[in-house]
């Protein structure tokens, strides 16, 4: 790997992470060692590059440094373009539209080299086979997870009848034969999963969950993973139990 290739490199690595990266953290991802990477720390920060930190205790990249879109490795714009298109071919009308708009703005933001990789990037995202049409404005639920606000739907499972419930929305997910909303239910106390094409009605409220959503994603998320963790203890499980019937 070249010099200026490795630094961009130890930039991105920096950006990517909430909290100080130490150089042996580095240098084992670059594949480098560690006197390498500290001497490249100090070739960024003598370059005005806002690296804060220092060896034996980790570093940081300030906020606010951002480095322009031209440097972006070909790979790089070639995920970023499959994103887009999966967008397109999943997301609502006003999805479509935004993606279209980005691919658009970065395209003319890049050199000429690099355009032509990411506009025919060779990744294909095929469109779902069939999604089924949603009776709400996805673009005001999609608005309601920005703002942090409750909102309250009149969701039908099929078969039941209709029920009114107030839900904090903590994550929109596009599976290929549906979106689902994961949500916590009021009237469940729980969290549950909500298909938007059952949605009948949806309003969004002006009261805002009681805990802020990056707090209930990752509640979420825990709670998704112990489930995990319980199948896949079921399955070791499961196949032992014959024997163990037998056994007793």
């Amino acid at each position: 790997m070249r010099r200026a290739d490795r630094l961009l490199q130890v930039i991105q690595i920096l950006r990517r992470m909430r909290r100080p990266v130490s150089g042996g953290a580095i240098a084992a991802e670059l594949e480098v060692s560690l006197r390498t990477v500290y001497r490249d720390i100090v070739a960024l920060q003598a370059s005005g590059v806002p690296v804060l930190g220092e060896a034996g205790v980790g570093y940081v990249l300030e906020d606010g440094y951002d480095l322009p879109p031209l440097m972006f490795t070909c790979e790089e714009l070639e995920i970023v373009m499959l994103g887009l298109r999966m967008a397109q071919a999943r997301g609502d009308e006003a999805i479509c539209r935004t993606a279209r708009d980005a691919v658009a703005k970065i395209a003319t933001v890049l050199p000429g080299d690099l355009r032509g990789g990411f506009l025919d990037a060779p990744l294909y995202a095929p469109p779902p086979a069939s999604l089924p049409a949603d009776r709400i404005e996805l673009a005001r639920l999609r608005e309601a997870l920005r703002i942090e606000r409750k909102v309250e739907i009149l969701y039908q499972v099929p078969g039941r009848e209709p029920e009114r419930r107030v839900v904090w929305p903590i994550v929109l997910a596009f599976f290929e034969r549906a979106r689902v909303l994961a949500a916590w239910c009021e009237l469940r106390q729980d969290h549950r999963n909500f298909r938007t094409d059952r949605m009948l009605e949806m309003t969004v409220l002006e009261a805002r969950p009681p805990r802020g959503r990056k707090r209930l994603y990752a509640e979420w998320w825990k709670k998704r993973a112990e489930e995990a963790a319980c199948m896949q203890i079921e399955d070791v499980a499961s196949p032992d139990e014959p024997a163990r019937r037998a056994a007793g």
